[in-house]
């Protein structure tokens, strides 16, 4: 694996009795405190994570208490996602440079002022622009979670502890709806909203405390030196000219697909900076190399891509459609979904201890599991009754959660199986962006077909965007079906 990630010359030049390269994994010592510290990681993880869903419910309350329109409305949403994607990469490679630790103190104040900012903002622009703020910081905060796993664990303990990340994931991902509902039905339709933001607060700084007491400073182990400015400059901007188009079409605008241009041209320019920085022996942001040289790295990144494109979209439509054509309440909505969250928790920390033994073929059958359940849904779920559809659609979610929880963990243990710790975190935070990604493009594609059909029936609406997200997990499943074979 080390020799994998040098140059050639390097390599062949190389004697047998030379010293370790820098490049080479240190020794493995296991820290007595790595589940501890693990355990408030992902607390912070899934703060942060759960801020991207939260607020689906909460859109008719942003909207009335605000009295804006539902454009901006949707940047408050959408600009959440569309930070937290820009910072990602950057965020993880400065965890690997300058220690967990210090980054996640860093972005936990960042998260915690802009969480109160949202809440007590007099306006919508002030509401956008923190929420902008508090995506980024969030950027800063979820890869130092794949970064501590690899740096702290080793064989099948490193695929248990995915399988707990994984469990946050799916977690913040379902339960999101069933917490804003219940915190909205709580303190009131007009400004329930804003607690959504404000209980980050003293959750953020609980979460500080048991950082500065917890996560000890031996994990700061990177070589700080120069940041890749110019690399991190190139990604970010082909991840803006890819997701604003999208936060964009979202709120009804054209004219930003015309940046969607500039995507594979900064993407290339990012790749070929990328190998010069690496030829000339400095740290890159991301080490490119990682995607044709390290096994399972690039397919796992498209399959947690196409994933998240098929996944995130349906408890978002779903959503919008028990609200608005079912009048049913945010917390009544919430309740309906949670399943899926059940299923996700049930099947994640499971899959996490399987994953080491079974490999690849585990993660095929948890994506045929939840394209099956959200066919389900599809096909059982429009058109019934209150009464049916109280039945039907728990446990169809419930069978799509078993399956979607134990899609996360897998292919992140092992998409970063071979992954050297050096670049952990910002390894770590590409797969994170991917994600990012097709969670985006997921709300997107799913939700513009549901309001495109919902025009002549919602019930047809709801069923089209539904399928499509069957799919798109139908792509997942072949592109998972291709890695598994080329080994």
């Amino acid at each position: 694996m080390t020799d994998d990630l040098r140059t050639a010359p390097e390599a062949s030049a190389a004697p047998a009795s030379a010293a370790p390269a820098p490049d080479a994994e240190p020794p493995y010592e296991p820290d007595p405190r790595r589940w501890r510290i693990l355990g408030v990681s992902l607390v912070v993880g899934f703060m942060s994570l759960l801020d991207v869903t939260i607020v689906n419910v909460a859109v008719p309350s942003m909207q009335s208490g605000l009295d804006t329109s539902a454009a901006t409305i949707q940047w408050v949403v959408s600009g959440y996602a569309l930070a937290f994607g820009l910072t990602l990469v950057a965020g993880g490679r400065l965890g690997d440079a300058y220690g967990r630790r210090r980054m996640m103190l860093i972005g936990l104040v960042a998260f915690v002022a802009s969480s109160a900012l949202v809440g007590l903002a007099p306006n919508a622009t002030l509401v956008v622009l923190a929420r902008l703020l508090q995506g980024a910081s969030a950027g800063l905060l979820t890869p130092q979670n794949s970064g501590l796993i690899q740096e702290l664990f080793r064989g099948p303990e490193r695929g248990r502890a995915f399988g707990l990340f994984g469990l946050t994931v799916s977690l913040a991902s379902a339960t999101g709806p069933v917490l804003g509902g219940a915190i909205i039905a709580l303190a009131g339709a007009e400004n329930g909203w804003r607690w959504l933001f404000l209980v980050n607060v003293p959750i953020g700084v609980v979460a500080m405390v048991a950082v500065v007491l917890l996560v000890p400073r031996a994990t700061e182990s990177g070589s700080p030196g120069r940041i890749d400015l110019v690399g991190a400059a190139l990604l970010g901007g082909a991840v803006f000219c890819l997701l604003y188009p999208v936060v964009q079409l979202e709120a009804g605008a054209r004219w930003p697909l015309l940046l969607l241009v500039g995507v594979p041209t900064l993407a290339l320019g990012f790749v070929r900076w990328e190998h010069r920085v690496v030829a000339r022996q400095h740290a890159p942001l991301l080490d490119v190399r990682l995607l044709r040289r390290t096994p399972g790295y690039a397919g796992g990144l498209a399959i947690g891509t196409l994933y998240f494109t098929g996944f995130t979209g349906v408890l978002l439509v779903l959503s919008v459609w028990l609200q608005e054509q079912r009048d049913l309440s945010a917390l009544h909505t919430g309740l309906l979904v949670a399943p899926f969250a059940v299923g996700a928790a049930i099947s994640s920390p499971i899959a996490g201890r399987l994953v080491s033994r079974v490999g690849r073929p585990l993660t095929l059958a948890a994506i045929a599991t939840m394209g099956v359940g959200t066919l389900l849904v599809a096909l059982l779920v429009p058109g019934r009754s209150d009464a049916a559809l109280a039945v039907a659609l728990p446990l169809c979610l419930l069978l799509a959660g078993l399956g979607g929880g134990a899609v996360v963990s897998p292919n992140i243990t092992l998409t970063l199986a071979e992954v050297p710790t050096r670049m952990g975190g910002a390894a770590g935070g590409a797969l994170q962006t991917g994600q990012r990604i097709g969670s985006a493009l997921g709300a997107a594609l799913l939700m513009t077909v549901y309001q495109v059909v919902a025009g002549g029936s919602p019930d047809a609406g709801v069923r089209a965007a539904l399928v499509t997200a069957v799919v798109v997990l139908g792509a997942a499943f072949a592109t998972t079906l291709v890695t598994y074979r080329r080994g």
